[in-house]
Parts: structure tokens; C-alpha cells; sequence
């Protein structure tokens, strides 16, 4: 289990589309929520690490039958011979919180879900550090997650069998591949001997680019 620092307010007011410094209204709905996200929920993270081989449809990894596909995942994963494989999640806890402050205010409920995007960052970013800092690993790739690019997002539910994720943190996937709790990521990361080039990230291999309305506000294009 991870232990939540402070959760950025700023991140999750342009989550909710607020350009600039948020308002007096927006900041106090964010404060508040801040804190009971952070008393509520119960972040935990799994991972494996893995052989990968480039095959000729993509990159296979060696716990597991299916291929990752994709031009957007070759060039991630060029001159990587192994990959770390993870999932986070806030637990249960969070999709519970963001129903309940529904019943009696809209904006509430809205704030609540900002702050648990901006802490699954956070719980993503803790995970990687301690995934790494006990290895000796000298060069790795962002973290790259099923429906970035070109990656099949129906690869989720691959990728939590591979990582016994329903039983070690209760994370499952929907047959439309959607993550419960919702407030879940899985990804992956190269890793190499060598020195890897890094490609491009965030907004410029995203699908979702044209129509994105968080870039279209001028939130940042980072990768989660």
C-alpha cells in the first residue's frame, strides 16, 4: 500500500476545465475534498517484471500469450529486451466517495473526482520510484498504457491476469475493458542495458488529441 502526500489542487482544477488560479468557491470544494479523499481511499500497486521480443506483429512479453500491438508501442519498447508491467489503484473507496457526494452536491461529487485523478497520478508516479529504486535498472522508458496511441485498449484485462491483479488488489476490467475501481491505471515500462532514445509523449501520439477538451483548455499533455 501506498501512503497519499498532499494531493495537487492545481491538477485537479484543471481537470475540472478551470483555467488559470481556481476561485474561492472551486478552491474550498477542492481543499475539502482533497482531504477526504486522502483519509478515504487505500492506494495499491502491483507489478512484474518481463522479458519483451520484438516479433513481427509487435512486442511479445513473456508473461503473457497475447502480442502488444501497434506501431506506438514498437518504437516505445525499441532496444528494450525487458519491461516492468503494473497497475494502481485508489481501491473501491474512491468510485464509493464519488457516488455518495453525488446524492447531495453535483460540485462536490465533480471536485472529489478531479482530486482522485490527480492522486492516481500521484500513486503512479510513488509506485514507479519504489518499483525502481530497488533495482539496478540504468535506463527505462515513460510508463505507456493500454489505449495511448495505437496500443489495443482491450489489452487490460491481459495485462491484470498477468499481474494476478483481482486477487493481490481487487482490480478487474469490464468486457468493454473499462478498470473497476475506476480510478485505476495499468502501464508499462521498458527497460534496457543500454541508452534508449525516448519518442514522443502525451498529446502528440494520443488518439484523443483532435478532440481532447482538457488540451483544447490548455491543460498539460504529460503521460499518466
Amino acid at each position: 500500500m501506498i501512503s497519499l502526500s498532499p494531493i495537487s489542487i492545481s491538477e485537479a482544477a484543471r481537470y475540472m476545465g478551470v483555467k488559470g488560479e481556481p476561485d474561492t468557491a472551486v478552491m474550498e470544494l477542492l481543499e475539502r475534498a482533497e482531504r477526504l479523499v486522502r483519509e478515504s481511499v487505500r492506494p495499491m500497486f502491483v507489478y512484474r517484471e518481463t522479458a519483451a521480443e520484438a516479433v513481427e506483429d509487435g512486442i511479445k512479453l513473456s508473461c503473457m500469450s497475447r502480442h502488444l500491438t501497434g506501431e506506438d508501442i514498437k518504437k516505445h519498447l525499441q532496444g528494450c529486451n525487458r519491461a516492468v508491467i503494473f497497475a494502481v489503484t485508489l481501491s473501491a473507496e474512491a468510485d464509493k466517495l464519488i457516488r455518495q457526494s453525488a446524492v447531495g452536491n453535483m460540485a462536490f461529487s465533480l471536485a472529489v473526482d478531479c482530486i482522485c485523478s490527480a492522486a492516481v497520478e500521484q500513486v503512479c508516479n510513488k509506485a514507479e520510484e519504489e518499483i525502481f529504486s530497488a533495482s539496478d535498472i540504468p535506463y527505462r522508458t515513460w510508463r505507456f498504457s493500454p489505449g495511448y496511441g495505437d496500443l489495443p485498449l482491450d489489452l487490460q484485462g491481459d495485462l491484470l491476469t498477468a499481474l494476478n491483479a483481482q486477487r493481490r488488489i481487487g482490480l478487474t476490467a469490464t468486457a468493454n475493458s473499462l478498470l473497476i475501481p475506476s480510478k485505476s491505471v495499468t502501464a508499462l515500462i521498458g527497460i534496457s542495458d543500454t541508452p534508449i532514445k525516448r519518442g514522443a509523449k502525451g498529446c502528440a501520439v494520443c488518439n484523443m488529441r483532435e478532440s481532447c477538451a482538457y488540451r483544447l483548455a490548455g491543460g498539460c499533455g504529460k503521460q499518466r
